[in-house]
């Protein structure tokens, strides 16, 4: 078996709207396609042998057991390359079960799909499933306990932390959209000006005074000090001397830990004597150059923290700990410990797997223990001397039992420091007495405190304090959206887009765009190139000016990676045409219509999808439409229309030369399509039909027709509004025309508009692109040979896997078929073509340039053109 691609799915996408994370590998069976499970003597026996716990997966069958009968009764290695690539995901912590393999028109090509929770994690087990697959086919041993570990160790370095993730999971859970900013914890929430940032749980709210004031132990025990606040007695040390000093002003015992450490790193607890202390000193010198000194203080290790300046929950946090059962040695009562269920590599699990390192083997030396000694029965051996769940401690809520008075204080320290979010770590014998009364201190003040403790304590009720956190950011009235208008089709999307862009700016909104030719916000284009695809959307959203975004949105985005957006507010399908067929198994015009109707999937139900009455496939996407429907038609008596209207509806038609919205009975004209620049005086139907789309989109958003009509006057045709698109150059002598038409239906609408032009000669300049069809690049000729006296092939660029020979053999044969005598020149130099075309243009004549087979065509003509008006001057 090869696996020919794997691709990431992020978003809404041809396999499923709702399942966003998706991996979709192309698989050759190569012979195996002949061999199905039935026909491999014991696989059924070697795979569940292998794998038992595929014994869960029900299948079609629809019940326990399903997936491996199916085994037994014969199935194709496609299906069980991914149950298997879903089952290891799960047995490596990410649980995940949306499955689909579906054979393409090619034998022995299947596209195998399954959900994954983290990316890497997710291409790693599609590559691991071929090889398991393989494996057992060959009847050879395979150590599946290695991929699992190296998904388990992908899927930490990728996953969010628990605390990031909680507070993600809980804006996904009131709808609120998200975006990771990089590879660790810097997420963002929310779309355009209605974002907010946080990393780990450090807001854009958080003071960076506040922050440093908490990451400097001494500052914070000064200030906390003056306002009253109980805390620990202790110096700052960086030198020997001041240790010294530190015993005789302290006094034994002591703790030793970095000035600015966290999670307990470089921390000694219960210091006695001078050797410990100056072991102590050097450690925490690892980790800061500064070291607080402190008494240490007995009692129990609270955890307490604030939100918003509210108290939301309050942990008892015990150390890693094992408990002596008079025969079993550390170690292996630390191994024993390691097997609970609920203890996990990294963060998988409510607790972490206890590790050894010097903290523990200096905890036991204090002991007189080594990893060998037997401890007596009901002993308890602390193995770390912090109580961080990320060294194995474990972690009991108290939240309820907390002091009034100490709920006080807590709520105060956060205002003194000046934090939104706090962790105060407290030392106490409990918190339901004032501290001032049991003797109690706040040891230290966290910034970015770990949440994991309250999520899932070891024991008590868990504390969803994701939740304030997300009060906080987006209190009530605020949204995390901005508007997204999404415009998929075949042809006339970027002209939609742009226009739709335009209307939206002018009444005063500021308005991201993305087009084929590049990303724009307001006016200014931001990056150059064909920008249609998920990281194009994302540009936009993440643009904090951003207060509506306009997407072009087009097919290989969505076959690459799916939808850059979970849902939009209005989705536009222009039309379905033939273009792009036999590309990524979109083979026929329905396979290119369930495409194009991800974008109206996505549109939330009380949005909606604008389509075209006059398109039978955009017909059937609107008959499965799970939201609003507006139709445009450039006939007013559509039947699809009429009846649509009759029940009333909202659509867009041209009837009697106007641009006109019709609901129910009523008929509400905008503007005459004479005065509409961008339809050339009503000639070109196609951008009438643009129009309409553009009109109807706007207007359903709740724009004014008078304030529309402004827009579609003031919208010009020109290499500045609409680059590529029906651009127009006025020479002395000729005019040139540049489009970049590349279909059938394209030059159809190119040939129609040419049929309004008087010409001495209509002079065409053609290319084909190399992963059409041959029907589809020999009907672009057969329509240029109908509209041009003269052709000029200028196959420059677009080979995609052919030869230039191939494609114009290709063309000359369109071209011979409608014209056997039409004149054909053919320059592959796109510089010596354009110049001769300029220098041998005769009067009267018209040039088209289409297909973009000159590069730059828009700047080089504007080029020639300058340089003829300066001849004049």
């Amino acid at each position: 078996m090869r696996i020919l691609g794997i691709q990431v799915l992020r978003g809404p996408n041809i396999w499923s709207i709702n399942r966003k994370k998706l991996i979709q590998m192309r698989l050759d069976l190569e012979d195996m396609e002949q061999r199905p499970t039935n026909l491999i003597d014991g696989f059924r026996e070697r795979i569940e042998q292998l794998i038992p716990t595929l014994q869960t997966h029900r299948c079609s069958k629809a019940t326990a057991g399903g997936f491996l009968l199916r085994v037994e009764e014969g199935t194709w290695m496609g299906h069980v390359i991914e149950h298997i690539a879903l089952e290891i995901q799960t047995l490596a912590g990410m649980d995940t079960g949306f499955g689909r393999t579906r054979q393409t028109k090619t034998d022995g090509i299947y596209n195998v799909v399954f959900s994954y929770l983290e990316e890497k994690a997710g291409v790693y087990a599609a590559e691991a499933a071929v090889r398991i697959a393989e494996a057992l086919i060959d009847n050879k041993e395979y150590d599946l306990e290695h991929d699992i570990q190296q998904m388990r160790e992908l899927r930490e370095s990728e996953r969010l932390g628990p605390s990031t993730g909680s507070i993600v999971d809980e804006a996904i859970a009131r709808d609120i959209p998200w975006i990771r900013l990089n590879k660790s914890s810097l997420v963002q929430l929310g779309y355009g000006k209605n974002q907010v940032r946080f990393r780990a749980t450090m807001t854009e709210k958080t003071s960076s005074i506040a922050v440093d004031i908490a990451g400097n132990k001494d500052e914070t025990k000064r200030l906390l000090n003056d306002a009253a606040i109980p805390v620990a007695k202790g110096v700052t040390a960086t030198t020997l001397e001041d240790v010294h000093n530190a015993i005789k002003t302290v006094g034994f015992p002591l703790v030793f830990k970095p000035l600015d450490g966290n999670h307990g790193k470089g921390a000694t607890i219960n210091v006695k004597n001078e050797q410990e202390a100056i072991d102590a000193f050097h450690y925490a010198k690892e980790y800061s150059r500064r070291i607080i000194v402190e008494r240490f203080i007995t009692g129990y290790d609270f955890r307490v923290l604030v939100i918003d300046h509210k108290m939301v929950a309050a942990a008892l946090r015990v150390p890693a700990h094992i408990v002596g059962n008079g025969t079993s040695t550390i170690q292996e009562l630390i191994d024993q410990e390691n097997t609970d269920p609920r203890r996990g590599y990294g963060h998988e699990n409510v607790l972490t797997e206890i590790t050894i390192d010097r903290d523990t083997l200096d905890l036991l030396e204090k002991k007189n223990y080594t990893l060998q000694t037997i401890v007596p029965k009901d002993e308890i051996v602390y193995v770390k001397s912090t109580a961080n769940l990320s060294t194995g401690g474990t972690s009991i809520d108290v939240t309820d039992q907390v002091h009034p008075q100490n709920i006080f204080n807590c709520e105060r320290i956060s205002r003194i420091i000046g934090l939104d979010i706090c962790g105060i770590d407290i030392m106490a014998q409990n918190l339901t007495e004032p501290l001032t009364e049991n003797g109690g201190v706040i040891l230290e003040v966290n910034a970015a405190p770990g949440f994991r403790m309250h999520l899932a304590p070891s024991e008590g009720l868990p504390r969803n304090v994701a939740a304030p956190v997300i009060d906080m950011l987006y209190p009530p009235g605020k949204d995390g959206r901005v508007p997204i208008i999404a415009v998929t089709g075949t042809n006339g999307k970027t002209t939609t887009t742009r226009l739709i862009a335009h209307i939206i700016k002018n009444n005063g909104s500021r308005v991201g765009f993305t087009t084929s030719d590049g990303i724009y916000v307001q006016n200014t284009l931001l990056m150059k190139g064909d920008t249609t695809g998920p990281f194009s959307a994302e540009f936009i959203l993440k643009d904090p000016t951003v207060e509506i975004a306009v997407l072009e949105t087009a097919r290989g985005g969505i076959l690459r990676a799916g939808l850059g957006f979970n849902k939009c507010d209005i989705g536009v399908v222009t039309n379905i045409q033939e273009d792009h067929l036999g590309i990524s198994d979109i083979n026929s015009l329905d396979d290119l219509a369930r495409v194009k109707s991800v974008v109206i999937g996505a549109v939330k139900p009380s949005g909606w999808a604008v389509l075209n009455a006059d398109n039978s496939h955009c017909l059937k996407i609107g008959e499965k439409a799970n939201c609003n429907v507006a139709y445009f038609s450039m006939d007013e008596k559509n039947p699809i229309i009429q009846a649509h209207c009759k029940t009333g509806g909202i659509a867009a038609i041209y009837e009697n030369g106007y641009i006109t919205i019709k609901k129910g009975d009523w008929k509400i004209r905008v503007e005459k399509a004479t005065h509409i620049p961008l339809t050339f005086n009503g000639t070109v139907s196609f951008m009438i039909q643009n129009v309409l789309a553009a009109t109807l989109t706007t207007f359903i958003w709740g724009y004014k027709t008078e304030d529309i009509r402004t827009s579609l006057e003031t919208f010009i045709p020109s290499a500045a509004h609409t680059p590529g698109r029906m651009n127009i150059f006025k020479f002395k002598e000729f005019k040139v025309l540049v489009d970049f038409a590349h279909n059938p239906d394209g030059f159809n609408g190119v040939k129609d508009y040419l049929s309004t032009i008087e010409a001495s000669e209509h002079v065409g300049v053609i290319s084909g692109t190399g992963d059409r069809r041959d029907e589809d690049i020999i009907e672009t000729a057969r329509i240029a040979a109908q509209m041009f006296d003269r052709v000029v092939i200028c196959q420059e660029k677009y080979l995609r896997g052919r030869t230039k020979e191939e494609i114009i053999d290709l063309l000359m044969v369109g071209l011979k078929a409608v014209k056997p005598n039409i004149a054909v020149t053919i320059n592959n130099n796109g510089e010596d073509c354009l110049r001769d075309l300029i220098s041998s243009a005769q009067k009267g004549s018209f040039i088209t340039i289409l297909s973009d087979t000159i590069d730059n065509a828009i700047h080089k003509v504007t080029h020639y053109l300058d340089k003829e008006l300066e001849s004049k001057s």
